[in-house]
């Protein structure tokens, strides 16, 4: 596999705003539970907010791991997305680890304590689900409607749950938080080839242009077949669709087949 990040100049600058991922669990690392976290994130991210996840890290439920990562991610993305430990047992430490990161009281958030009191009844809110109230000093509730207990926003830190369903339905609600940027489209051109048929000529397209457009190569083998599946991406669509043009261009010229084009989220 190879990427070309090829550059087309635009008179208009765009606005980019960008994103980090950190996915928080021992259960990932070790192979028991299969993230489905990222590819979500990145595609709401992009489809509705027009940001541009350029990392993912998956890390230890460790609290100096966390700290570190937590100001380094913070530092160099606009926003940082967290998944996972912040629910009611032990190993739940995200919380607490951001609330060091920050130099700020680990604490019972009122409004927090309040929804989980009402949603469990006094009876039944024991001392776990009252740590799912315990959040960083300042941090602003992201509300759940699948279990009730809260993730939060802190800086420009977002602390989601690890559970893939209950944080699809909390996302939408981080979006009055966040600064929209402009939209990436994509496209995708699948071929009957091989690779090296075609990098030489994906390397001279790259040469053509100044600025944002991204190619990637995708070997696939299918129905018994070798094929290519080459998928381009850009803020700009008119310099995408050229882009489209002139690799479509380039495969009549090599008597190559199209197995499908088709646009992802045009």
């Amino acid at each position: 596999m190879f990427k070309f990040h090829i550059k087309l100049s635009m008179k208009k600058k765009l606005k980019k705003v960008n994103a980090a991922i950190l996915i928080i669990g021992n259960e990932i690392l070790s192979g028991r539970t299969q993230d489905k976290n990222i590819a979500f994130i990145s595609n709401w991210l992009n489809m509705e907010c027009g940001i541009s996840v350029e990392e993912a890290r998956v890390i230890q439920d460790n609290r100096k791991i966390i700290i570190k990562n937590i100001l380094s991610l913070s530092k160099k993305f606009n926003y940082v997305f967290t998944t996972g430990g912040i629910g009611p047992t032990h190993d739940d430490i995200t919380g607490e680890s951001i609330s060091k990161a920050f130099k700020v009281k680990y604490e019972f958030h009122k409004e927090a304590y309040k929804i989980l009191l009402n949603y469990y009844g006094k009876k039944k809110f024991n001392d776990g689900r009252k740590k799912m109230a315990k959040m960083p000093k300042g941090s602003s509730l992201i509300y759940n409607p699948a279990s009730a207990a809260p993730g939060f926003k802190i800086k420009n830190i977002f602390c989601l749950p690890g559970v893939p369903s209950i944080l699809v339905s909390m996302i939408v609600n981080c979006k009055k938080f966040l600064n929209k940027g402009s939209k990436t489209f994509s496209k995708s051109i699948n071929f009957y080839t091989v690779e090296s048929k075609i990098a030489k000529d994906l390397g001279n397209i790259q040469k053509r242009y100044l600025r944002s457009v991204e190619i990637g190569s995708y070997p696939f083998f299918r129905l018994g077949r070798v094929g290519v599946s080459i998928v381009i991406r850009s803020k700009n669509i008119s310099k995408l669709n050229i882009c489209e043009k002139l690799i479509k261009k380039m495969a009549k010229g090599k008597k190559i087949n199209i197995y499908s084009n088709y646009n992802e989220n045009l």
